[in-house]
């Protein structure tokens, strides 16, 4: 049997696309970019269920920080797991910042464009996803 003080110090961190598990890590400290803001998670955590936005997820592991792009997504937390789901979690050091600058530039050329409320909606989503990757990707170059 457990006491208190025997419970984990880490949560479970797992960021999953549609595509793939991104992520699948026992770290110290998660900041997650929540619609009103910036959240920290630790261990013990309340229960919690919340959307994410477009932006930065900071996984802390051994006093190391991870950086990943993250689009939009949901969140579920426990007091030992955080589980992701997102349609776009890219590790900083897997971002291709060349193809990311492309993509910015072939969405804002689209965005210039006479387009339907659905082809505005993706296309803008596409630019989101490329403006999140450089600032992950310039912000964790040394």
């Amino acid at each position: 049997m457990r006491n208190q003080n025997d419970m984990a110090a880490t949560l479970k961190l797992e960021i999953v696309t549609p595509e793939a598990k991104i992520y699948s890590e026992d770290v110290d400290m998660v900041t997650l970019p929540g619609i009103e803001g910036e959240m920290g998670i630790y261990p013990m955590h309340i229960p919690l269920m919340t959307q994410i936005a477009h932006g930065e997820i900071i996984a802390r592991k051994g006093g190391v920080d991870h950086y990943l792009a993250t689009g939009e997504g949901f969140v579920q937390i426990t007091g030992d797991r955080v589980a992701i789901l997102t349609d776009m979690a890219i590790k900083a050091d897997d971002i291709d910042e060349a193809k990311a600058e492309e993509a910015r530039k072939k969405a804002e050329a689209r965005l210039a464009e006479k387009l339907t409320d659905e082809e505005t909606a993706t296309v803008q989503a596409a630019l989101l996803h490329s403006l999140t990757q450089l600032h992950v990707k310039r912000r964790t170059r040394r």
